[in-house]
């Protein structure tokens, strides 16, 4: 047993989509620094999951605790959650670039000055050095006057990395961010967010459909078909007796293979 406050605490979490039950009765801890993957066939519940967590969304049962608080009173500490979601919607005519997005991700909480105008002067400043570490930490800072239009969808993947990364954050909720990106393209990413979560210290949450780059980077597993079937390490949770539980007979796991 361990004594740490778990970041993330979900008890009896249920969710309605309309008239059908999405989630039932759901009950997990993140704690501090670990790499958590939610697996599941296509409507196990995987995003609505996340999508409650986060509030997006409305629960008809359970509690949610983060960073040791009921949600609806985390308050002021809500900016040290990052959150990337599947599908990131925008009307790619829109004339913002990338350090701007990026810049979206920088907020003033806990900045204080002795003046209006200094403290104005002082926060763009900040504000201006954070974007650039932040697009220069996930190797896009050469992208960073290009229209957010203009990106290829592992590049946006990274500017959004860089929008999370901006500011400090402590947990990091990823809803299948690697949808849209080849083999090699979600290979490179997992590298980047290995390296950033040491760095960091981030406490990480992420949907996935791919079980090989879940088995090789993750800290644990939690299995979801509606409800939790199993969790635990990957070579536990994941082995063939619980994916056959999970997504019954059809499934087949594959391999990636890489140089």
């Amino acid at each position: 047993m361990t004594n740490e406050i778990p970041i993330l605490k979900v008890e009896g979490l249920t969710v309605y989509q309309g008239s059908y039950l999405a989630v039932r009765d759901v009950s997990f801890e993140l704690f501090p620094g670990t790499d958590t993957a939610i697996v599941g066939p296509n409507g196990a519940g995987k995003s609505t999951l996340v999508k409650a967590v986060l509030e997006l969304i409305p629960r008809v049962a359970g509690q949610i605790e983060i960073f040791g608080r009921p949600i609806s009173r985390l308050g002021s500490l809500r900016h040290l959650l990052g959150y990337m979601p599947q599908n990131f919607i925008f009307d790619r005519n829109f004339p913002i670039s990338v350090s701007e997005l990026v810049g979206l991700g920088w907020t003033l909480a806990g900045k204080k000055g002795n003046s209006f105008f200094k403290k104005l002067w002082r926060q763009d400043r900040e504000k201006s050095a954070a974007v650039v570490e932040a697009l220069q930490r996930t190797d896009a800072y050469h992208l960073r006057n290009q229209a957010i239009g203009s990106l290829s969808g592992g590049q946006l993947k990274r500017v959004l990395l860089a929008y999370c990364l901006v500011m400090p954050r402590k947990l990091l909720i990823l809803d299948e961010a690697f949808a849209g990106v080849d083999v090699q393209g979600i290979a490179d990413f997992y590298t980047l967010l290995n390296e950033l979560k040491r760095e960091e210290g981030w406490t990480v949450l992420q949907v996935s459909h791919d079980i090989d780059m879940v088995s090789r980077h993750c800290d644990r597993v939690l299995c979801l078909n509606q409800t939790v079937v199993c969790t635990g390490q990957p070579e536990i949770a994941l082995s063939p007796q619980n994916l056959l539980a999970t997504y019954g007979p059809s499934f087949s796991r594959y391999q990636h293979h890489h140089n």
